[in-house]
């Protein structure tokens, strides 16, 4: 484990690889799982103030499944995530002409019509992050729709942490990140 700040880092952050590999899982983890994506309770005045502008580029399903649900849910246990169509994939998601699920609010961003790239949660993934009072978990989430994005990864050389540089220095900041990287730097050469 590595501590840097309030946070607890797993150290398959760190040693395991993953390369997103949209060409073979197809964006599956925009319709896998039990619910849509999580949201921070700051994400959602931002889902309220960007709709109108991300509704074009959204599905027809996802418009109508916003429409009737709202912009975001609230579930069972009391935490937030982006709308879902009939319980499958993000209300949010898009096929592109390869029939590759992508991302519409991200697709906006993109094409300079909005300035959030998307829900943290999807931009950390396969990184989730648990917060408690004193401090945040950082962990790797196994998930055997990656495993392409496993064996990429490997064949790449490129560590989780690497692989998402940019999330999490929009989440933790970069001085954050470059503790980080050091920490994990020394340990190797160690």
């Amino acid at each position: 484990m590595i501590l840097i700040d309030n946070t607890c880092i797993s150290d398959d952050v760190a040693e395991k690889f993953f390369v997103c590999n949209l060409e073979k899982c197809k964006g599956a983890c925009c319709v896998e799982g039990d619910l849509g994506a999580p949201l921070e309770e700051s994400e959602l005045p931002i889902l309220e103030e960007i709709y109108e502008t991300v509704k074009p580029y959204l599905s027809e399903a996802g418009i109508k499944a916003i429409e009737e649900q709202g912009k975001y849910i609230k579930d069972w246990e009391g935490d937030f995530s982006t709308t879902t169509i009939d319980d499958r994939e993000c209300a949010y998601a898009i096929y592109d002409d390869r029939g590759i699920l992508k991302c519409g609010i991200e697709q906006a961003y993109i094409d300079g019509k909005i300035s959030w790239k998307k829900p943290i949660s999807c931009h950390l993934y396969p990184i989730r992050i648990t917060k408690y009072d004193d401090f945040h978990a950082v962990n790797y989430d196994r998930w055997s729709i990656c495993s392409d994005a496993c064996e990429l990864g490997d064949k790449l050389g490129v560590p989780v942490y690497k692989f998402l540089q940019a999330p999490l220095t929009r989440f933790y900041g970069e001085e954050w990140f470059n503790k980080l990287d050091k920490e994990i730097k020394d340990r190797e050469i160690k």
